[in-house]
């Protein structure tokens, strides 16, 4: 038997406003990861959600690297988070 192979989705790197605002405007779904350099969460969180939207294609990936200006919480309930995203996918889509 092979080994099984995961495929993991890769996020558009997006460094200006104008990119940010080209990327939502021009994709009928977009997700936008923001994170930031030497946070342990966001970087341990990633590839979890990139294994999701595996499940999510028509969804585009985006992704910032900036300033965390508020933190609300350092668990993020996957589950809960990928039903929201289910919610949000087949109610544009169908």
């Amino acid at each position: 038997m092979g080994e099984e192979v995961i495929l993991v989705r890769q996020f558009k790197n997006l460094k200006r406003m104008e990119e940010v605002n080209t990327f939502v405007n021009n994709h009928e779904l977009s997700f936008l990861y923001i994170s930031r350099q030497g946070c342990s969460v966001c970087h341990g969180l990633l590839p979890q959600v990139q294994t999701m939207m595996e499940h999510y294609p028509k969804i585009k990936l985006g992704h910032i690297d900036g300033k965390e200006y508020l933190r609300e919480a350092r668990i993020v309930q996957m589950d809960e988070f990928n039903h929201k995203v289910s919610k949000v996918y087949y109610g544009v889509l169908g």
